[in-house]
C-alpha cells in the first residue's frame, strides 16, 4: 500500500465515478472550463466519457486527479494522434507534482498505443497550465482569438501539441 504522500497513476475504473465527479465540481472554474459547472448529481462517466479514457492519480487510497486522453476524432486519418481533453487535480493534492505526472503519463500512454502526436486545447488566460504544458515540450500550434465567451469575457482557444 502506498504511503500517504506517495501517488500512483492508473487507468480509471467505473468505481471512480463519484470521486472524479467530486473533483470536477470542486475544481470547476472559467479559468479552464468551457463546459457548464457540473451538477451535484451528474455522473462523471457516460456513453462518451468511458473509464478507459482516463488516467487517475491516487494519493494514498484516494483518487485526487485525472487526465482524459482520447483520439481527437473518429477518423482513420487522425488515428496516430491522442488528445488531452481534461486534466484536473484536487486542491488538497496540488503542489505535489501530480499534474505534471498525469501529463507525463498521458505522453507515455500515447507512445504505448503507437500514436505519434499528442495535442490539447487550453484557454489563453490559463497561464499556469500553459507554462506546465510548455515545460513538458508542448508548443503553441495555433490560436483561435476570442473563440469562446466564458463568464462574460472573450477568451482565446490555444492549440498545443508535440511529438511523442
Amino acid at each position: 500500500m502506498p504511503e500517504p504522500d506517495e501517488f500512483r497513476i492508473r487507468t480509471a475504473r467505473s468505481a471512480d465515478d463519484e470521486a472524479l465527479a467530486l473533483i470536477d465540481r470542486l475544481t470547476w472554474s472559467h479559468l479552464h472550463a468551457v463546459m457548464p459547472r457540473p451538477a451535484p448529481d451528474e455522473p462523471f462517466f457516460d456513453e462518451r466519457h468511458l473509464p478507459e479514457d482516463y488516467l487517475v492519480a491516487e494519493l494514498g487510497d484516494r483518487v485526487v486527479g485525472y487526465v482524459r486522453l482520447v483520439p481527437p476524432t473518429s477518423l482513420a486519418a487522425t488515428a496516430h494522434v491522442r488528445q488531452i481533453q481534461g486534466l484536473a487535480v484536487a486542491d488538497e493534492a496540488r503542489g505535489k507534482g501530480l499534474g505534471r505526472a498525469l501529463l507525463r503519463a498521458a505522453v507515455e500512454e500515447t507512445r504505448r498505443v503507437g500514436a505519434r502526436r499528442i495535442t490539447l486545447r487550453v484557454l489563453g488566460h490559463n497561464t499556469p497550465a500553459r507554462k506546465l504544458y510548455e515545460s513538458e515540450g508542448f508548443v503553441v500550434e495555433g490560436i483561435l482569438p476570442e473563440e469562446l465567451l466564458l463568464g462574460g469575457e472573450y477568451v482565446d482557444d490555444v492549440l498545443m501539441g508535440r511529438p511523442v
